[in-house]
């Protein structure tokens, strides 16, 4: 099993990690928006890839923006199925970035109403 991985965030992305079943739900949510998604199925994750900078304004519940030292599992381009790594959503000519505000709206839809906040004036 070949994979390649990248320091991250490197210094031209960052990158934000989410758990496996919220990541798939915002990734249906974002639709053709999403830009290139990576799951690691052993960490129960998917990563997605974001514009440089993001990361220190993450705030996000139940997710992270990967951390310095920390390593992403970069898959072969051809690879879109397990075992191991593999890319949920390619890079394409949109290129690699996910719109983070995108990203954390899809991630709060995804969630759902909070209690309380069903009911809205």
């Amino acid at each position: 099993m070949s994979t390649t991985s990248l320091p991250a965030p490197p210094d031209e992305r960052d990158v934000i990690r989410v758990p496996r079943q919220l990541g798939l739900a915002a990734m249906s949510i974002l639709g053709t928006r999403a830009g290139a998604v990576v799951e690691d199925p052993a960490a129960s994750a998917l990563y997605f890839f974001v514009p440089a900078g993001t990361a220190s304004a993450w705030d996000v519940q139940n997710t992270r923006a990967v951390g310095d030292g920390e390593r992403v599992p970069v898959p072969p381009m051809r690879r879109t199925s397990g075992p191991g790594p593999h890319w949920r959503m390619c890079p394409g000519d949109d290129g690699w970035y996910t719109d983070p505000a995108a990203l954390s709206a899809a991630i709060g839809d995804a969630f759902g109403p909070r209690l309380g906040e069903e009911f809205v004036s």
